[in-house]
């Protein structure tokens, strides 16, 4: 397994675009994106479980239905999400794009995100289309994820190489997500390509089985959205031969998309909205894996947790309180906690109970920008990791104002 760069592009076949097509007009910004394949490939989805749901979602499943497409197309500014005339407007989306590339509208998977019940009209994406297809390149994934971007700070992809079959593969990705990211979803918006060749149902295996280990240990504010989706394409270019059931070709294309989506993730929660710390949960010595893992989740969750690591506070008190509360089935009595980062490691509970620690050295642990906060349960062997963020004033500041 080797990281490499490229993004979506990473991988053989594959091209994808970014411009402005002007539904972000107050700032030009690049807010219509498009990622094709050569080739039919493979794809599977995961949603958001938002009962309120974007149009494109419910386009994009019944295109992907077969278990196959060739393009995604996605629009940022505007989630076309709650609009009467939503699931139109997508689908007029999928046809423009269609006769812009000559494939099948059906063939197309379609995206959208941004502010919430705000007609979204089709006229720039008419527009902009033309000039959209004729800017495809296999060095356009940054312009790509560009396009998908709203109250992102940073740009997020990541891209692996490794060995099938003796066949050297790629797989790449990109994502958008900021803010109103939670647990339960797929994620914002993630788009990954490969050129490995694996069937849609083992893909759609792989998907699910990741996604649950990954995108649903996430939690930016509380939030889930009504748009979240991601997306798998996988066009068989590498030249492997098919995976088409478990063994140990699959198990290696799981680790090569754990490595993406794991990375991803990571770099997600670090961005998340106003946030100068990416919080890191790890809990080992569970009696099962929905035990660690509804532990993780909760203390990553936790709004009190956020803002004391906001303030390089050393108060793990809030993390006993989070496992407290999130019916888990945990022993108080045997749960250590510490706090680590690239500044050392300060242990501050043992067997539930508070222990002498220096407070200076938790504060200059806590100063960092990565905060890893360990808790073992001390029960069993299972264990989960979660991802988020601290609490701070911009976050406020950032949704007070979204839609100006």
């Amino acid at each position: 397994m080797k990281i490499i760069t490229g993004g979506v592009c990473a991988a053989k076949g594959y091209t994808a675009s970014g411009i402005n097509c002007g539904i972000k007009y107050r700032n030009g910004k690049r807010d219509l994106s498009l990622i094709v394949s050569e080739t039919r490939a493979s794809c599977a989805a995961v949603y958001t479980t938002n009962l309120v749901k974007g149009a494109p979602i419910t386009v994009t499943k019944s295109h992907i239905a077969d278990g196959y497409a060739r393009a995604v197309i996605c629009n940022s500014g505007n989630a076309n999400t709650c609009n009467a005339n939503g699931i139109e407007i997508a689908e007029q989306t999928c046809e423009l794009a269609g006769k812009a590339l000559g494939i099948p509208a059906e063939d197309i998977v379609v995206a959208s995100t941004g502010v919430i019940g705000q007609p979204l009209s089709i006229e720039p994406i008419r527009e902009g289309l033309p000039a959209l297809a004729a800017s495809l390149s296999a060095d356009g994934s940054s312009d790509a994820l560009e396009g998908i971007m709203t109250t992102d700070t940073v740009k997020k992809e990541a891209a692996v190489e490794f060995i099938l079959d003796g066949k050297t593969c790629r797989l790449g990705g990109i994502a958008k997500g900021s803010g109103m990211i939670h647990p339960d979803m797929a994620t914002m918006l993630v788009f990954i390509t490969t050129d490995a060749a694996i069937s849609p149902e083992m893909l759609g295996k792989a998907l699910k089985s990741d996604v649950a280990k990954t995108f649903n240990m996430l939690s930016v504010d509380g939030d889930t959205s009504t748009n979240d989706m991601e997306v798998v394409l996988a066009n068989g270019l590498a030249g492997n031969r098919e995976i088409t059931g478990e063994g140990t070709d699959f198990a290696e294309f799981m680790k090569a998309l754990n490595t993406v989506t794991v990375s991803l993730c990571r770099q997600i929660a670090s961005d998340g909205e106003g946030a100068t710390k990416l919080l890191e949960c790890t809990v080992t010595g569970a009696k099962n894996d929905a035990a660690a893992k509804t532990v993780a989740k909760s203390v990553i969750c936790s709004s009190l947790l956020k803002a004391a690591m906001f303030g390089a506070d050393a108060n793990w008190g809030r993390v006993l309180c989070a496992i407290g509360y999130s019916k888990a089935d945990v022993d108080i009595s045997r749960i250590d906690v510490s706090f680590e980062s690239a500044a050392g490691r300060v242990d501050v509970c043992k067997n539930g109970s508070g222990i002498e620690f220096s407070e200076e050295k938790a504060k200059e642990v806590l100063l960092k920008n990565e905060i890893n906060i360990l808790v073992g349960l001390n029960d069993g062997e299972a264990c989960a990791t979660a991802w988020g963020c601290d609490l701070t004033y911009d976050y406020v500041k950032i949704n007070g104002d979204y839609r100006s």
